[in-house]
């Protein structure tokens, strides 16, 4: 452990020497690419990704370059919640529905902001301890007069699009097991798909289709073969059996599908994201290696009975939390001459891909982001070669790039037809990854392999700050054809929104200070931008009603960073009141003024714990609170900060909320089936060393 300690101090030197390790192409000149695939619908957003190809990519053409300085706020409206809001609205008939926190629905007037309905499907909120990434959604389905929403604690919800009144509710998940759905479902041939989350506490992923018009399940696709005496569903998992070793059904496998899909009509394909393994260690997961398929793959499915017809897996023998669960897009290129129908995708592991949608052939993948895993993507196997010292499962600790936050996280890119253009939101976030030698499986714990402590940030001020220097977002144009940049932006956090590109020539894209912003979609220059008071993390869309285009932002800072880092490295705004924004040219309505609240801080009684005891009580910290709670027990803001916490005054105090969950209808679940009346001590041992420690202080950290 000392060795392991030793490496983590050397981390933020040996980081700057890694960036080198693979660099990015030269900026070449965008080519055009056919518009045969592009979404068609001008006046609505009625799809997740705008259309069935999941392009985010808006036809309207009024807003341009030489007038987006005239766009304004046509309207806001308050959700009522203050963590983190992920959701696309979608627009039908007039109508803008969005999500908000535990999965309430609204829907209002596109125009005008008034209020229709709100529904709320009173979700289970205890199922917070089985959220990663804070209590989230991406958004709802429309088909037929019906919002379809999928909810944190495993349910699909159909409600009547004119009324919010309830059609009918039906579980799609085992609701003993830790899963959950964050998700939007896609519609496709009038069935209903969703998928789930969970892998890090240890379940077997799959995708499911439900009949819109009663929630009949109709089929179900697993994503990892389950315990082979049961039997295998279908030929698909026998053959991925093949490529696992050990008894990795114990420890669920993972691979959910917990975010991205698309759909092409003519090949009548449905292409579904694959998540990561369970645990991430491979050498405890599948002992002896193998591809362990489906994890980490683009997996492509019959629509109509979920039969499998090909995958491609971006990542053999998934180690790192490198999912390719994010967003795919589907389009027509000119490579080589010849048009191609592709699939395209940046997944976690930092190479972008471009794949024939027909057959699963890899046609190309550079590096958008650092890397130094692999060296390259070997064009004739498809297949990364891999840097040996990065799978280490069983080596000394390796310091990463990407880390598990990913190159590209779960905001979705954009393709815009006409420039050829790919639109990515990227980060680039190092990470340590280092074995975890006294791992042991913990039903419903939080289960990676790996020594979590390693990827806590450095409480050393130097090297502290080499890190938050070496930790970066921007905003990449990405030339597909030619797989290479050709402008990027900075930002000052890496964790901001999804992208929407236009017919007008501008890209939109809101981020953690807490403005959207509009850049030319040629070159990158910034055109505009509005303080929205709190971050964004959502993507924007664009409608038009009666000859006005509009563009529609949810904002909400959250997710799985600010929840985690946003404490010790914090955006340049505060987490606030989720809202949707609707803007138009000429919009000349304001923001209400937001009172900002003051963290109160009591004394906290004297840290009198010995430092064995405090190191023990921080190790169960980080398997068990850091994902809400804050690195080094700092919160964002967006969940209360255990320093100054009441609860601290006694012992008996916390062990009612963390044990027996009197704050579980509040979102904080019981632990009594994880953590004992000793460990209940340690943590707050550790709490209260810190509330002391003035960590903040000795890190020169400003809010």
């Amino acid at each position: 452990m000392n060795n392991k300690r030793q490496f983590a101090l050397r981390a933020a030197g040996l980081f700057c020497a890694s960036l080198l390790l693979v660099a990015c192409d030269k900026t070449p000149t965008p080519s055009k690419a056919s518009d045969v695939s592009a979404d068609t619908a001008t006046q609505e957003w009625s799809k997740h990704g705008g259309g069935d190809a999941e392009q985010r990519f808006s036809p309207l053409r009024q807003i341009t370059p030489e007038n987006v300085d005239k766009l304004g706020l046509a309207w806001a409206f308050d959700l009522g919640v203050s963590r983190g809001i992920e959701a696309t609205p979608l627009v039908v008939d007039g109508v803008i529905y969005v999500t908000a926190t535990w999965n309430k629905v609204f829907a209002l007037d596109a125009k005008t902001g008034a209020l229709r309905w709100q529904f709320d499907p009173q979700v289970d909120r205890s199922k917070g301890a089985d959220l990663c990434c804070d209590a989230v959604n991406r958004g709802v389905a429309y088909s037929d007069g019906k919002i379809i929403t999928g909810t944190i604690d495993g349910r699909l919800v159909a409600v009547d699009a004119k009324t919010g009144t309830k059609l009918w509710d039906v579980i799609t998940v085992d609701q003993s097991k830790p899963y959950t759905i964050t998700g939007a479902p896609r519609i496709v041939n009038g069935k209903a798909i969703i998928g789930n989350g969970g892998a890090e506490y240890g379940v077997r992923g799959y995708v499911s289709a439900y009949d819109i018009n009663n929630g009949e399940m109709l089929w179900r696709f697993y994503t990892v073969p389950g315990n082979p005496e049961n039997g295998f569903e279908n030929a698909a998992m026998a053959k991925a059996a093949e490529t696992w070793k050990g008894e990795w059904w114990k420890y669920g496998g993972g691979g959910t599908a917990w975010d991205s899909m698309a759909y092409d009509p003519e090949l009548d394909l449905l292409y579904v994201g694959v998540g990561n393994g369970s645990p991430w260690n491979q050498s405890i997961r599948s002992p002896g290696g193998g591809d362990n398929l489906y994890l980490s793959s683009i997996v492509a499915l019959r629509p109509d009975t979920g039969e499998y017809v090909w995958h491609y897996q971006t990542t053999p023998g998934e180690t790192w939390d490198y999912t390719a669960t994010q967003h795919m897009i589907l389009a027509e290129l000119d490579i080589d001459g010849e048009p191609r129908k592709v699939i395209m995708q940046a997944p976690k592991n930092g190479f972008f891909y471009v794949i024939d949608r027909a057959t699963g052939e890899l046609l190309s993948a550079k590096n958008y982001v650092p890397v130094n895993w692999a060296s390259h993507i070997d064009s004739e196997t498809g297949r990364p070669v891999e840097i040996p010292e990065a799978r280490w499962g069983s080596k000394a600790p390796y310091l990463q790039l990407p880390g598990p936050m990913g190159g590209h996280n779960w905001h979705p890119m954009s393709f815009n037809p006409a420039s050829g253009l790919v639109y990515i939101p990227v980060l680039e976030t190092p990470y340590i990854y280092a074995n975890d030698e006294e791992f042991s499986y913990k039903e419903g714990r939080w289960n990676t392999g790996s020594d979590s402590a390693m990827g806590s940030l450095p409480s050393d001020l130097a090297q502290f700050k080499a890190v938050k220097a070496a930790v970066k977002g921007r905003l990449l144009a990405w030339d597909p054809v030619r797989q290479g940049p050709v402008w990027q932006v900075e930002h000052n956090s890496p964790w901001n929104g999804g992208v929407l590109s236009t017919a007008g020539g501008v890209v939109f894209q809101g981020n953690a200070d807490a403005k959207l912003v509009a850049y030319r979609a040629d070159n990158g220059e910034r055109l505009w931008d509005f303080f929205a008071q709190t971050g964004i993390v959502a993507p924007p869309i664009s409608y038009e009603l009666d000859g006005e285009q509009y563009i529609a932002v949810a904002s909400g800072w959250g997710g799985v960073f600010a929840l985690v880092y946003g404490g010790l490295m914090p955006a340049a705004s505060d987490p606030g009141v989720g809202r949707l924004m609707v803007f138009k040219l000429g919009g000349s309505a304001k923001l209400s003024e937001l009172s900002k609240a003051s963290i109160q801080k009591p004394t906290p009684p004297p840290s009198t714990a010995d430092a064995i005891t405090v190191a023990e009580g921080k190790q169960l910290y980080d398997s068990n609170c850091v994902v809400c709670h804050g690195d080094h027990v700092i919160s964002s803001g967006l969940i209360p900060d255990l320093r100054w916490s009441p609860l601290l005054a006694t012992a008996e105090a916390m062990q009612a909320v963390v044990l027996d969950g009197a704050l579980s209808s509040r979102g904080m679940p019981a632990f009594k089936a994880l953590l004992s009346k000793e460990d209940v001590g340690l943590l707050r041992a550790y709490i209260i060393s810190a509330a002391n420690d003035g960590l903040e202080a000795k890190l020169e950290i400003e809010k």
